[in-house]
């Protein structure tokens, strides 16, 4: 079971340099990159809602997102400034350095939410393999913008 949720990790990681691009390339030909990232969300969130009322969803369940902190609804705000920022970032940077450098600010701040915890994540605490992994990762992306 952990290698089908390894596999499935990998392939949504591959998904979001495809995505980078096809955004890029709307944000080109309409010459702004907000409206890029509004086109991709108004999409994905006709897709998500074509597939919770094809899999007859349960939407009683959003009434809980009423009992959330105000501050974790910014959870929107952030994937809208990810994917605004990889609309310009791509075609200035190429795919592949623009996604070594998010995977290694996502490693960082994934390596500091589990060491304390954040959002209820299970506590893993910092450790030297942990940081050699960073530093090899940020070793790939000066290899990567070298060359």
């Amino acid at each position: 079971m952990k290698l089908v949720l390894i596999l499935l990790a990998f392939a949504a990681g591959m998904l979001a340099p495809i995505q980078a691009g096809m955004n890029a390339k709307i944000g080109k030909t309409i010459h702004d990159p907000l409206y890029a990232a509004l086109i991709s969300f108004v999409v994905g969130a006709i897709g998500l809602l074509t597939i919770a009322l094809a899999l007859r969803t349960d939407f009683t369940a959003i009434r809980q997102g009423g009992d959330l902190h105000w501050a974790t609804w910014g959870a929107g705000l952030l994937g809208a400034c990810y994917v605004t920022a990889t609309i310009i970032l791509t075609p200035r940077l190429g795919t592949a350095l623009t996604f070594s450098l998010v995977v290694a600010g996502q490693l960082v701040i994934a390596l500091i939410m589990d060491h304390y915890g954040v959002f209820g994540i299970p506590v893993q605490a910092v450790n030297l393999p942990r940081i050699i992994g960073i530093i090899l990762i940020s070793a790939g992306v000066l290899l990567i913008r070298r060359f």
